[in-house]
Protein backbone atom coordinates (compact mmCIF):
# COMPACT_ATOMS: atom_id res chain seq x y z
CA UNK A 1 0.00 0.00 0.00
CA UNK A 2 2.69 2.42 1.25
CA UNK A 3 4.05 1.96 -2.79
CA UNK A 4 1.07 2.63 -4.14
CA UNK A 5 1.05 5.84 -2.37
CA UNK A 6 4.14 6.98 -3.52
CA UNK A 7 3.69 6.00 -7.00
CA UNK A 8 0.22 7.96 -6.49
CA UNK A 9 1.83 10.87 -4.63
CA UNK A 10 4.54 10.90 -7.75
CA UNK A 11 2.18 11.07 -10.66
CA UNK A 12 -0.20 13.82 -8.92
CA UNK A 13 2.88 15.85 -8.97
CA UNK A 14 4.20 15.22 -12.16
CA UNK A 15 0.51 15.54 -13.44
CA UNK A 16 0.19 19.46 -11.39
CA UNK A 17 3.57 20.41 -12.68
CA UNK A 18 3.08 19.11 -16.27
CA UNK A 19 0.55 21.04 -16.59
CA UNK A 20 0.97 24.05 -14.91
CA UNK A 21 4.23 24.47 -17.04
CA UNK A 22 2.43 24.26 -20.09
CA UNK A 23 -0.15 27.21 -19.12
CA UNK A 24 2.78 29.84 -17.53
CA UNK A 25 4.16 29.04 -21.38
CA UNK A 26 1.54 29.09 -23.59
CA UNK A 27 2.28 31.32 -26.22
CA UNK A 28 1.14 30.82 -30.61
CA UNK A 29 3.78 28.24 -30.83
CA UNK A 30 2.30 26.35 -27.99
CA UNK A 31 -1.11 26.55 -30.18
CA UNK A 32 0.41 25.45 -33.04
CA UNK A 33 -1.22 22.20 -34.36
CA UNK A 34 -1.69 19.95 -37.56
CA UNK A 35 -4.49 17.25 -38.45
CA UNK A 36 -3.03 13.93 -39.27
CA UNK A 37 -2.10 12.24 -42.38
CA UNK A 38 -3.36 8.95 -41.83
CA UNK A 39 -6.82 10.50 -39.44
CA UNK A 40 -7.73 13.74 -40.81
CA UNK A 41 -9.67 14.32 -38.28
CA UNK A 42 -6.98 13.76 -35.38
CA UNK A 43 -4.97 16.53 -34.18
CA UNK A 44 -1.48 16.55 -33.25
CA UNK A 45 -0.32 20.37 -31.52
CA UNK A 46 3.43 21.03 -30.08
CA UNK A 47 1.66 21.01 -26.64
CA UNK A 48 1.08 17.56 -26.48
CA UNK A 49 4.86 16.93 -27.46
CA UNK A 50 6.24 19.28 -24.62
CA UNK A 51 2.91 17.48 -21.63
CA UNK A 52 4.78 14.16 -22.63
CA UNK A 53 8.00 14.82 -22.62
CA UNK A 54 7.59 16.52 -18.63
CA UNK A 55 5.52 13.71 -17.58
CA UNK A 56 7.61 10.73 -18.71
CA UNK A 57 10.84 12.45 -17.52
CA UNK A 58 9.11 12.56 -13.79
CA UNK A 59 7.45 9.19 -13.89
CA UNK A 60 10.73 7.50 -15.63
CA UNK A 61 12.10 6.36 -11.97
CA UNK A 62 9.56 4.31 -11.87
CA UNK A 63 11.50 1.50 -14.49
CA UNK A 64 7.63 0.78 -15.36
CA UNK A 65 5.99 0.17 -18.75
CA UNK A 66 4.33 3.11 -20.14
CA UNK A 67 1.66 3.54 -22.70
CA UNK A 68 1.96 7.04 -24.20
CA UNK A 69 -0.46 8.42 -27.11
CA UNK A 70 2.52 9.99 -28.63
CA UNK A 71 5.10 7.43 -28.05
CA UNK A 72 3.09 4.92 -28.26
CA UNK A 73 3.78 1.28 -26.01
CA UNK A 74 7.62 1.54 -24.02
CA UNK A 75 8.39 -2.02 -22.24
CA UNK A 76 10.12 -1.88 -19.15
CA UNK A 77 13.36 -3.92 -18.93
CA UNK A 78 12.24 -5.13 -15.46
CA UNK A 79 9.36 -7.91 -15.53
CA UNK A 80 5.93 -5.75 -13.96
CA UNK A 81 2.20 -6.54 -14.67
CA UNK A 82 1.67 -3.01 -13.69
CA UNK A 83 2.13 -0.40 -16.21
CA UNK A 84 1.24 3.67 -17.11
CA UNK A 85 -1.19 5.18 -19.32
CA UNK A 86 -0.56 8.37 -20.58
CA UNK A 87 -2.95 10.78 -22.59
CA UNK A 88 -0.32 14.17 -22.34
CA UNK A 89 -3.29 16.65 -23.34
CA UNK A 90 -6.54 14.61 -23.74
CA UNK A 91 -8.60 17.20 -25.76
CA UNK A 92 -6.35 18.67 -27.92
CA UNK A 93 -8.55 20.31 -29.80
CA UNK A 94 -10.07 22.46 -27.29
CA UNK A 95 -7.06 23.41 -26.13
CA UNK A 96 -5.65 25.17 -29.30
CA UNK A 97 -8.77 26.20 -29.97
CA UNK A 98 -9.85 27.45 -26.57
CA UNK A 99 -13.14 25.83 -27.41
CA UNK A 100 -13.63 23.45 -24.33
CA UNK A 101 -12.58 21.46 -21.46
CA UNK A 102 -8.69 19.69 -21.96
CA UNK A 103 -6.59 17.56 -19.40
CA UNK A 104 -4.06 15.79 -18.64
CA UNK A 105 -4.90 12.01 -17.93
CA UNK A 106 -2.30 9.04 -16.40
CA UNK A 107 -3.50 6.08 -14.74
CA UNK A 108 -1.79 2.95 -13.00
CA UNK A 109 -3.05 -0.87 -14.56
CA UNK A 110 -2.15 -3.93 -13.33
CA UNK A 111 -2.84 -5.91 -16.73
CA UNK A 112 -6.28 -4.65 -17.63
CA UNK A 113 -7.38 -3.94 -14.08
CA UNK A 114 -7.08 -0.27 -13.38
CA UNK A 115 -5.32 0.72 -10.10
CA UNK A 116 -5.50 4.64 -9.82
CA UNK A 117 -6.24 7.28 -12.37
CA UNK A 118 -5.20 11.38 -12.21
CA UNK A 119 -6.49 13.69 -14.33
CA UNK A 120 -5.53 17.41 -14.03
CA UNK A 121 -8.09 19.78 -15.74
CA UNK A 122 -6.03 22.36 -17.31
CA UNK A 123 -9.20 24.64 -17.75
CA UNK A 124 -10.57 24.29 -13.84
CA UNK A 125 -6.90 24.15 -12.80
CA UNK A 126 -7.69 21.37 -10.31
CA UNK A 127 -6.51 17.69 -9.60
CA UNK A 128 -9.28 14.37 -9.76
CA UNK A 129 -7.31 11.03 -8.68
CA UNK A 130 -8.74 8.01 -7.52
CA UNK A 131 -9.52 4.24 -7.74
CA UNK A 132 -11.11 1.32 -6.88
CA UNK A 133 -10.23 1.06 -2.95
CA UNK A 134 -8.84 4.60 -2.28
CA UNK A 135 -12.34 6.35 -3.16
CA UNK A 136 -12.40 9.34 -5.90
CA UNK A 137 -11.75 12.81 -4.97
CA UNK A 138 -11.12 16.49 -6.71
CA UNK A 139 -8.52 19.07 -5.32
CA UNK A 140 -8.72 16.28 -2.12
CA UNK A 141 -12.69 16.66 -1.67
CA UNK A 142 -14.53 13.67 -2.11
CA UNK A 143 -16.48 12.96 -4.92
CA UNK A 144 -19.29 10.28 -5.91
CA UNK A 145 -21.14 9.29 -9.12
CA UNK A 146 -24.85 10.22 -9.58
CA UNK A 147 -27.70 8.16 -7.79
CA UNK A 148 -29.96 8.61 -11.26
CA UNK A 149 -32.09 4.87 -11.59
CA UNK A 150 -33.27 5.53 -14.80
CA UNK A 151 -32.30 6.43 -18.42
CA UNK A 152 -35.15 8.72 -19.21
CA UNK A 153 -33.57 10.89 -16.73
CA UNK A 154 -29.99 10.05 -17.47
CA UNK A 155 -27.50 12.57 -18.71
CA UNK A 156 -24.94 10.87 -21.37
CA UNK A 157 -21.41 11.89 -22.54
CA UNK A 158 -20.29 10.76 -25.44
CA UNK A 159 -18.21 11.52 -28.67
CA UNK A 160 -17.26 10.74 -31.98
CA UNK A 161 -13.78 9.34 -31.83
CA UNK A 162 -11.49 9.93 -35.23
CA UNK A 163 -12.15 6.56 -36.39
CA UNK A 164 -15.87 6.25 -36.14
CA UNK A 165 -17.06 6.47 -40.21
CA UNK A 166 -19.49 9.42 -39.65
CA UNK A 167 -20.15 8.60 -43.28
CA UNK A 168 -22.00 4.88 -42.61
CA UNK A 169 -25.22 4.66 -42.37
CA UNK A 170 -25.50 1.40 -40.51
CA UNK A 171 -22.54 3.01 -38.03
CA UNK A 172 -25.30 6.32 -37.60
CA UNK A 173 -28.31 4.24 -37.00
CA UNK A 174 -26.63 2.42 -34.38
CA UNK A 175 -25.67 5.19 -32.44
CA UNK A 176 -28.88 6.63 -32.71
CA UNK A 177 -30.16 3.68 -30.76
CA UNK A 178 -27.60 3.99 -28.20
CA UNK A 179 -28.39 7.36 -27.47
CA UNK A 180 -32.04 7.36 -27.90
CA UNK A 181 -33.39 6.25 -24.02
CA UNK A 182 -31.41 9.09 -22.50
CA UNK A 183 -32.93 12.78 -21.40
CA UNK A 184 -30.21 14.79 -22.33
CA UNK A 185 -27.03 13.98 -24.70
CA UNK A 186 -23.67 16.05 -24.17
CA UNK A 187 -20.37 15.79 -26.21
CA UNK A 188 -17.43 17.86 -24.42
CA UNK A 189 -14.30 16.85 -27.03
CA UNK A 190 -12.61 15.23 -23.73
CA UNK A 191 -12.90 11.57 -22.71
CA UNK A 192 -10.72 12.52 -19.84
CA UNK A 193 -13.30 15.32 -18.89
CA UNK A 194 -16.67 13.42 -19.31
CA UNK A 195 -15.76 10.36 -17.21
CA UNK A 196 -14.28 12.92 -14.29
CA UNK A 197 -18.32 14.30 -14.95
CA UNK A 198 -19.55 10.71 -14.09
CA UNK A 199 -17.59 10.25 -11.39
CA UNK A 200 -18.70 13.67 -9.33
CA UNK A 201 -22.25 13.36 -10.58
CA UNK A 202 -23.06 15.54 -12.91
CA UNK A 203 -23.70 13.50 -15.30
CA UNK A 204 -24.79 10.42 -15.54
CA UNK A 205 -23.04 7.55 -18.05
CA UNK A 206 -19.99 7.86 -20.53
CA UNK A 207 -20.88 5.73 -23.42
CA UNK A 208 -17.65 5.46 -26.32
CA UNK A 209 -17.00 3.38 -29.23
CA UNK A 210 -13.48 2.81 -30.51
CA UNK A 211 -12.37 5.31 -27.94
CA UNK A 212 -8.35 4.88 -27.24
CA UNK A 213 -7.57 3.42 -23.84
CA UNK A 214 -5.33 6.86 -23.14
CA UNK A 215 -8.63 8.54 -23.54
CA UNK A 216 -10.19 6.76 -20.71
CA UNK A 217 -7.72 4.60 -18.84
CA UNK A 218 -7.54 7.58 -15.61
CA UNK A 219 -11.20 8.54 -16.12
CA UNK A 220 -12.13 5.00 -15.64
CA UNK A 221 -10.21 3.99 -12.64
CA UNK A 222 -11.59 7.38 -10.88
CA UNK A 223 -15.35 6.47 -11.72
CA UNK A 224 -14.42 3.40 -9.84
CA UNK A 225 -12.83 4.45 -7.20
CA UNK A 226 -16.06 7.46 -6.83
CA UNK A 227 -18.34 4.13 -6.28
CA UNK A 228 -19.12 3.52 -10.31
CA UNK A 229 -19.27 1.12 -12.31
CA UNK A 230 -16.74 0.83 -15.91
CA UNK A 231 -17.13 -2.25 -18.81
CA UNK A 232 -14.87 -1.96 -21.59
CA UNK A 233 -13.74 -4.60 -23.94
CA UNK A 234 -11.00 -4.55 -26.47
CA UNK A 235 -11.61 -3.30 -30.11
CA UNK A 236 -10.01 -4.41 -33.60
CA UNK A 237 -7.62 -1.89 -33.79
CA UNK A 238 -4.53 -1.54 -31.12
CA UNK A 239 -5.52 -0.04 -27.78
CA UNK A 240 -8.93 1.21 -29.02
CA UNK A 241 -11.52 -0.04 -26.62
CA UNK A 242 -15.54 0.32 -26.24
CA UNK A 243 -16.28 1.52 -23.03
CA UNK A 244 -19.22 2.80 -21.07
CA UNK A 245 -19.36 3.86 -17.34
CA UNK A 246 -22.09 4.85 -15.00
CA UNK A 247 -23.30 4.51 -11.88
CA UNK A 248 -24.02 0.59 -10.56
CA UNK A 249 -27.80 1.27 -10.86
CA UNK A 250 -27.77 2.41 -14.54
CA UNK A 251 -25.25 0.18 -15.85
CA UNK A 252 -26.84 -2.66 -16.77
CA UNK A 253 -29.81 -0.08 -18.73
CA UNK A 254 -27.07 1.17 -21.14
CA UNK A 255 -27.21 -0.11 -24.37
CA UNK A 256 -24.87 -2.61 -24.97
CA UNK A 257 -23.91 -2.92 -21.14
CA UNK A 258 -24.37 -6.94 -21.66
CA UNK A 259 -22.25 -7.15 -24.90
CA UNK A 260 -19.23 -5.55 -23.44
CA UNK A 261 -18.75 -6.72 -20.16
CA UNK A 262 -18.59 -10.14 -21.50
Amino acid sequence: MAELEALLDLVKLAAVQAGTQLLESVDAVDRSYVHSADLPREVKAVADSVLERDILAAIASTKLTVLSEESGYIPSPHPSNRWFIVDPLDGTFNFVKGLGPCAVSIALWEGQKPIFGVIYDLMEKKLAWGGPGIGAYIDGHPISVSDTSTLAMASLCTGFPVRFDLESEQSMRLFGRLVTPFAKVRMLGSAAAALLHVARGSADVYLEQSIMLWDVAAGIAIVQGAGGAAAFRRNEVEWSYDVIASNVTLMPQVPGADRIAK
